[in-house]
């Protein structure tokens, strides 16, 4: 059985991580399995939003599977080869600067550890109210090594950031949402439909001008404001010339609803 699943339904990516009997932690053939359908979703032109999702009501993603992780460390040197080899094969989403495509994270309970550098790799973040997020590394003798150490810093204020990267705390989803790490906060029978509304909100915009803000305010973060004036991102380039930026004033004075192509 995949670890994970791909739903897709009409121009929307719904991918699950599968392995609720281990709070939908990643072992090796996850993370392989993960980066292929995010190559999917990424190059998939029909394909406009991603929703990452886990099974079950109890966890998100708990980030590493540490119990494989262990019996990794005992295994033979030939054995961790392997594992090594298999794990870098795939591309980590946390990775991925140059993905411009809007990604929503629907974080139906635990986000730990990698699971909440997953989610903090999203564009938008939605949240069931029963929810914890938290980067426990350190008090397994790890860090938060895929960009947590880097992104909480920049999302919340500094030492709130490092109260919870040195010590494990976690938060929960309404301490998150105060902090704004995350857009909403639902009981869980309503994190569908906000989700959906989210989804909902992101089709009727442009594709092409969708991707062209996301690579825009990613690309000039670094930069002083009247720098990144000047920046001109290459999907905002494309943006200029397409057909979506025509329709969109001809669906205004037609007073109907715009007709994207995505071109």
């Amino acid at each position: 059985m995949t670890a994970i699943r791909l739903d897709v339904e009409g121009h929307v990516a719904r991918i699950t991580i599968d392995r609720p009997h281990r709070m939908n932690a990643f072992d090796d053939d996850t993370h392989v399995a993960f980066s292929e359908i995010i190559d999917r979703f990424e190059h998939d032109d029909d394909l406009w939003v991603a929703v990452i999702t886990g099974a079950g009501e109890r966890a998100f993603c708990a980030g590493r599977d540490l119990k494989a992780t262990a019996a990794m460390n005992a295994a033979s040197p030939e054995e961790q080869a392997r594992s090594a080899a298999k794990r870098a094969t795939a591309r980590r989403m946390q990775d991925r600067f140059d993905l411009v495509k809007p990604i929503i994270a629907r974080v139906n309970g635990f986000a730990l550890g990698g699971g909440l550098e997953l989610a903090l790799a999203c564009d938008i973040i939605v949240a069931a109210d029963h929810a914890e997020l938290g980067l426990p590394e350190p008090r397994r003798g790890l860090i938060a090594g895929a960009m947590g150490v880097h992104r909480l810093p920049r999302h919340i204020p500094y030492h709130v950031a490092m109260g919870h990267l040195l010590t494990g705390r976690p938060m929960s989803a309404a301490r998150a949402y105060e902090l704004g790490l995350v857009n909403e906060v639902v009981p869980y029978a309503g994190l569908d439909a906000a989700v959906d509304a989210w989804v909902a909100d992101i089709l009727a915009c442009s594709p092409v001008a969708v991707r062209a803000t996301k690579q825009s305010a990613l690309d000039a973060l670094h930069l002083p404001l009247r720098d990144a004036h000047t920046e001109v991102a290459p999907w905002e380039a494309r943006r200029r010339t397409s057909e979506d930026a025509k329709e969109g004033p001809r669906a205004f004075s037609e007073k109907r609803p715009p007709r994207w192509s995505g071109s």
